[in-house]
């Protein structure tokens, strides 16, 4: 299943991502910090989506109340449900 999440409160502003059972096939942010996203993105491939929401759900950026982990978590449970 393809998804295409509208971020909030983080630099990026879009997250594209693919899950097939149960499983992050693909990740690509729109905006935000190059270099740090395609780490993220390589990084989470292949995961289990609960493994990967377990991991990073919460992770702040700086004050801000979230993150582009936490937004990539806040897909995946929307994406779920």
């Amino acid at each position: 299943m393809k998804y295409l999440y509208k971020t909030q409160g983080t630099c990026s502003t879009f997250i594209d991502l693919e899950v097939e059972d149960g499983i992050l096939k693909n990740v690509s942010y729109i905006g935000g910090c190059n270099g740090n996203l395609q780490g993220l993105c390589r990084l989470v491939k292949g995961m289990k989506v609960e493994d990967v929401i377990s991991k990073l759900e919460g992770i702040r950026c700086g004050s801000k109340t979230t993150s582009c982990p936490d937004q990539l978590c806040r897909a995946l449970r929307e994406m779920k449900a």
